[in-house]
């Protein structure tokens, strides 16, 4: 038997919840299944997931939207905009499966999922505590100091900042794997990562230059254009490590994949924010949480995302 696991891409969270979902399922449901993963990023528009994606016998999907595919099996979730095709709330509302689960209040899916696993199935989350607490924290922004964010110090920074970069289609499975028994520390170390962190880390720096020479800070919100320069992800916390009293970041960014218009909000200063992100980012066909949300675009619609970085910055003056 053949479980098909979907989860977030080049997401520490995603991954995270990927494997606490992995381990539950073969100690609590079917210990002889044969465990696939496939990665799900969000592209322009709200388009649903495509249907060849329930290739398993049974399929689960991990921090990520809902689907109405009747061949999705688990579901957990804790983004605000996890409904965005007609029918889809009314879907999730009516199964009676009991495998379904949506919170929009969790800091993480990893935690959420590992609470749900124990409390509803037996399942014991103890030996993936380190795993799970640092979900909690990176997905959070619970981090002490944007300085700890953005230094990277941390073997679970470390590991974030390459979950977030890698687009080899053979990495995030491999680590998946490694998240189900093995240390934080141990997989850093491990060589696959470890040659994969160390160019990253000098990205890393040379991307805060970057930030530092185009940002553009006014009335408490930090905006950057990063397009021309290749960037569509970077830490998200650069910009409080600049500017520690700013309300809100916005800033445009595009890959050969994707342009990008990422919005986010000061966790440190969580009293400045009057505005749910994740709403602003679905009227452009994108999501989110209410503290930090993204929209993506074909990257020859560069125009169009800085049109829309622009609207969403002359929104959060007011």
């Amino acid at each position: 038997m053949t479980i098909k696991v979907l989860f977030h891409d080049n997401c520490f969270d995603g991954a995270a919840s990927a494997a606490v979902f992995s381990r539950f399922y073969r100690e609590k449901i079917n210990q002889s299944a044969q465990i696939v993963y496939q990665g799900l990023v969000h592209k322009a528009g709200a388009a649903a997931i495509d249907d060849s994606a329930f290739t398993g016998d049974e399929n689960a999907i991990v921090d990520f939207r809902f689907s109405q595919n009747p061949r999705l099996t688990w579901w957990f979730d804790h983004h605000q905009s996890a409904f965005q095709q007609a029918g889809d709330e009314a879907s999730f509302r009516a199964d009676r499966s009991g495998k379904k689960f949506h919170d929009p209040t969790r800091k993480s899916c990893t935690k959420y999922l590992a609470e749900i696993a124990s409390s509803q199935f037996g399942f014991d989350s103890a030996p993936m505590a380190e795993l799970i607490y640092w979900g909690e924290l990176i997905d959070g922004a619970q981090f002490e100091s944007p300085q700890m964010a953005v230094e990277l110090k941390e073997p679970a920074l470390k590991l974030m900042t390459v979950l977030e970069s890698n687009k080899a289609t053979d990495f995030m499975p491999k680590v998946i794997l490694d998240l189900q028994t093995l240390s934080l520390k141990e997989i850093v170390e491990k060589k696959y990562v470890a040659e994969a962190f160390e160019p990253l880390l000098e990205r890393h720096r040379r991307a805060i230059e970057v930030v530092r020479d185009k940002v553009r800070y006014e009335n408490g919100i930090v905006f950057f254009d990063v397009a021309d320069e290749g960037y569509d992800a970077l830490n998200k916390f650069i910009s409080y490590y600049l500017y520690p009293n700013a309300r809100y970041t916005v800033w445009v960014g595009r890959s050969p994949q994707r342009a990008k218009v990422s919005i986010g909000c000061n966790p440190w200063q969580p009293h400045l924010r009057q505005h749910d992100l994740s709403r602003i980012a679905e009227r452009y066909g994108g999501g989110g949480h209410p503290v930090v949300a993204a929209m993506s675009f074909r990257s020859d619609e560069i125009d169009r995302a800085r049109e829309v970085a622009s609207e969403i910055l002359s929104e959060l003056q007011h």
